[in-house]
């Protein structure tokens, strides 16, 4: 009687870590056997270039928000909140999918993830 265990993380497991900061991603693209997936590395590619632009748009946002009027700070909290809003619920769409097996593509993010993984 054999039994195939698997030791380790699932693909899809590690497809959901690897949206939890950028620094999982970065481990799964070098640590065998998650960089031999073509699902796993979809998704830390996606992961980073996620991260990225986030970080790209909230420093934009920052600058963006030392340049306003004070009668328009509110205005300018309002469209922060919601842009942040919705980038939180893109990154819980990406972990809910990844964990699901699907691979979710983020419009330009999702194609440049699939470039760099290969697919």
């Amino acid at each position: 009687m054999s039994e195939s265990t698997q030791a380790g993380i699932s693909d899809n497991g590690a497809g959901a870590i690897a949206y939890i900061t950028i620094i999982p991603a970065i481990v799964f693209l070098v640590m065998p056997p998650y960089n031999a997936s073509a699902y796993v590395r979809y998704h830390c590619w996606q992961s980073i270039f996620f991260n990225i632009a986030a970080i790209v748009l909230w420093v934009g946002l920052a600058i963006f928000g030392f340049m306003t009027p004070y009668f328009l700070l509110f205005i300018m909290l309002i469209v922060r909140l919601v842009i942040f809003l919705g980038l939180f619920a893109l990154w819980l769409v990406c972990v809910l999918q990844a964990v699901n097996g699907k691979r979710f593509k983020i419009p330009v993010i999702g194609a440049l993830a699939e470039k760099q993984a290969g697919i």
